[in-house]
């Protein structure tokens, strides 16, 4: 089952490297504003997009699977028929990171699978008012 409790929520809330996978470069758009309020409250947003270069002044990577180092979090702001292939990649990687789905984002059997592989998923849930709600 995803993660919907709070104390659970928080803890995820307080790691620090966010893989966000399909920020964008357009302001105005969700996966923009949202990884900015996160940068802005001081994680560590590494934007995840093939079609931009930079995104924030930071670097960005055409995948999952090319960011160097740990990640603690995959953010998720691709449209669902994706998240299966996203979820394979965050279970590639050596790090244990939390996948979180945002909000209208789903797949069932892709939560299934990463839950059995031992990985925390919060799943049709925004970060920015979790983050306000609980860490505000």
């Amino acid at each position: 089952m995803p993660v919907t409790d709070e104390a659970e929520l928080q803890a995820i809330l307080e790691l620090d490297r966010v893989a966000v996978v399909g920020c964008s470069a357009s302001p105005g758009k969700d996966a923009h504003e949202i990884p900015k309020y996160l940068l802005e409250q001081g994680y560590d947003v590494i934007p995840v997009n093939p079609f931009a270069d930079e995104i924030f002044g930071r670097e960005t990577y055409d995948s999952l699977a090319d960011v160097p180092g740990e990640v603690d979090i995959v953010d998720v702001f691709r449209p669902s028929e994706e998240v299966s292939d996203i979820v394979d990649a965050a279970l590639e990687r050596d790090d244990d990171a939390v996948i979180w789905l945002q909000l209208g984002i789903h797949d069932d059997e892709a939560v299934e699978r990463a839950e059995a592989a031992g990985r925390r998923v919060v799943q049709d849930r925004c970060m920015k008012p979790t983050h306000q709600q609980l860490m505000g």
